[in-house]
């Protein structure tokens, strides 16, 4: 210990010596020889330069142990540069090579690290022009003890002052402190609002996750040219911490954090709010890695505005998805991966942004390896009170269905997909169709009969539905579900009950619905093995399907009038004369005393309103009905 106290102070007088711009140059050896004093006052003055010498090593000594109290009791006087004692120990280059011998020969404790990093941010502070003096003591301090260095400029400088941001430059351009540094400061900002870190100074108290923000956007603003690896190996992580500070920020604001970014902004210029901050932070990481066209694309939508506002910016964050998926689809995959841990937890604060991130970058990831954590997570939002949250889950599952190895998966989700069909929201209802036909489609599961009745019923009041998609679509999953069902006879009653609904239905002037009711019809007729029905839906003869049916089943002949009765009432024309003759066929199948009779006759008499062909068309029918009537001979009309 003594030898290497002695090294350290041989080492600190050098460096006096190679500073000092007096310092007298070397004499040669023939000018010693010339001045050499008698020989017998050379032990004096050998006695004189030990005494020198050993005063000079005192000096040194009392030095370096008040420079090491300065560092342990903290008295910052000393990085003033000359306006103080006459004291070497208050010089500034002093001060610097000092702090140099301490850190790269290890003469301190690992308690005093903190104090060392404070020293060091205040000796940059005062000195403006020599900011890189101390970059190698820097480094080589993070390099043994990366959490104090880090954590302790963060409370030191929270706003990230001129100091502070010379010191982080060091730290991310260094290849030995750059990966710590980063992962230190990634952790700080997962913990909203302050995370808890004890120092080896025993100091315990919390470090803003805002400072680890404003820390981060520097490091971006530094890097103009280029991106630490260390950020861009962690982007998901930070992009979705950043996007939560938004929205916490956003959302609710404690009265710690206001205090604490009052005070940032009183020590330099900073936006009113951490959330625009953050907002600012979240722009410089994608211009770092995905360059200003994303920028831009998402301001022409307003996306950044509605990343601001609570109720919108779930609505923002899906927006922000789409864009990145447009520019990669590997950053979307990880981004996604990352994500399903925490929507796996049910984290309520940030949940719904998190399901409108992950729905909209579902098809980048692989299904048969990810869908089972997927489905987990969105069979737990179907059921959810919230409607949007309802509606992003039924997005997703859209998704999951297209692929076949997912069929067998969703069964367990049929009751709910079977609740969700007689929602009043309309998108919900649609996504539930979809995603049903999907799975059918491929054939894979075979429905039972219960769940097929369920579901016919379900489908039936959707068959009329004021929605032409709703009606197309559910059109289109009764086909497949006549082909995915085992044929039960107590599946027929309900089949008969949707041949009416599809015989005008193929009549619509959407085409779509058109084409969708005649695939149903021709579902059902080959389920009931119609053969006659099958024929004309096949050649396309739709003015022979009213005798077909009504010859068929006599038995539901009033079941048939109910069903056709509302389109007397339908806003297109042609379905209004359609069913003027379909109710005219049925009724020479019915009895006098049937109460249906009774119906037809008066809502024909209630067409005279109507445009003069339909009207027309109703009192002829009407007649005719009468007449036959009272004749006997009513089975030849």
């Amino acid at each position: 210990m003594a030898g290497r106290r002695f090294s350290l102070l041989r080492l600190f007088r050098r460096k006096k010596e190679e500073e000092s711009p007096g310092a007298a140059p070397a004499q040669q050896p023939e000018e010693v020889q010339q001045v050499q004093p008698p020989q017998e006052d050379a032990g004096q003055e050998r006695t004189e330069e030990q005494l020198r010498a050993r005063g000079r090593f005192r000096r040194a000594a009392q030095l370096v142990c008040r420079f090491i109290r300065c560092i342990w009791h903290e008295e910052a006087t000393f990085m003033a540069t000359g306006d103080t004692a006459n004291s070497d120990l208050f010089n500034a280059q002093t001060s610097a090579a000092l702090l140099d011998m301490l850190v790269e020969n290890g003469v301190y404790k690992a308690k005093q690290v903190p104090a060392i990093v404070r020293c060091i941010h205040q000796w940059l502070t005062s000195n403006v022009s020599a900011e890189h003096r101390l970059d190698k003591t820097l480094v080589l301090l993070t390099e043994e003890h990366p959490m104090d260095v880090a954590v302790t400029l963060l409370r030191s400088a929270p706003a990230c002052d001129r100091a502070a941001r010379t010191m982080w430059k060091t730290l991310i351009s260094s290849r030995w402190t750059k990966e710590p540094v980063l992962q230190i400061l990634f952790r700080v900002l997962e913990y909203w609002p302050a995370h808890r870190r004890r120092t080896s100074d025993g100091d315990e108290r919390d470090v803003f996750a805002l400072a680890a923000t404003v820390a981060l956007w520097e490091i971006l603003q530094l890097s103009h040219s280029w991106c630490p690896g260390g950020v861009k190996d962690n982007f998901p992580r930070l992009l979705l911490t950043l996007l939560f500070q938004v929205f916490i920020s956003t959302e609710e604001m404690s009265e710690e954090v206001e205090t604490f970014w009052r005070r940032c902004r009183e020590q330099r210029s900073l936006p009113p709010n951490p959330n625009r901050f953050a907002v600012q932070t979240v722009k410089a990481l994608l211009r770092q890695l995905l360059g200003e066209d994303v920028l831009m694309a998402i301001g022409r939508k307003c996306g950044w505005d509605m990343l601001l506002k609570a109720d919108s910016h779930h609505y923002a964050v899906g927006l922000l998805a789409r864009e990145l998926c447009r520019v990669s689809h590997s950053f979307c995959r990880s981004i996604a991966v990352s994500l399903l841990p925490r929507l796996s937890r049910g984290e309520p604060l940030w949940e719904l942004p998190a399901l409108a991130f992950l729905v909209e970058v579902l098809h980048c990831l692989n299904p048969r390896q990810y869908g089972p954590s997927v489905l987990q997570i969105i069979s737990r939002h179907l059921r959810s009170q919230c409607p949007e949250r309802r509606r992003l889950a039924l997005r997703g599952l859209v998704v999951l269905s297209r692929d076949p190895a997912m069929a067998k998966s969703m069964r367990s989700l049929s009751e709910s997909l079977l609740e969700l069909l007689q929602d009043a929201d309309t998108d919900a209802v649609q996504m539930t169709l979809s995603a049903f036909i999907n799975v059918l489609h491929f054939q894979i599961v075979k429905i039972s009969t219960p769940t097929a009745l369920k579901l016919l019923e379900a489908l039936r009041p959707l068959f009329d539905n004021e929605h032409s998609q709703l009606q197309q679509l559910s059109m289109l999953l009764f086909w497949e579900l006549m082909e995915a069902t085992e044929r039960s006879k107590s599946l027929k009653p309900h089949v008969y009950l949707s041949l009416v609904p599809f015989y005008f239905n193929w009549h619509d002037e959407n085409r779509r619905v058109a084409e969708a009711s005649w695939r149903a019809l021709f579902g059902a007729a080959r389920f009931l093995k119609w053969r006659d029905l099958e024929d004309l839906v096949t050649m396309e003869q739709p003015w022979r399907f009213p005798e077909c049916l009504l010859e068929k089943d006599r038995s539901r002949v009033g079941q048939y009038v109910r069903q056709a009765l509302p389109f007397l009432e339908s806003p297109e024309k042609p379905l209004r004369k359609l069913a003027i003759k379909f109710l005219g066929i049925a009724a020479r199948s019915m009895k006098q005393e049937q109460p249906e009779l009774q119906l037809i006759c008066q809502a024909l008499q209630d067409m005279t309103d109507d445009s003069p062909a339909v009207s027309n068309l109703a009192q002829e029918t009407l007649q005719i009905i009468r007449a036959v009537r009272r004749t006997s001979f009513f089975h030849f009309w």
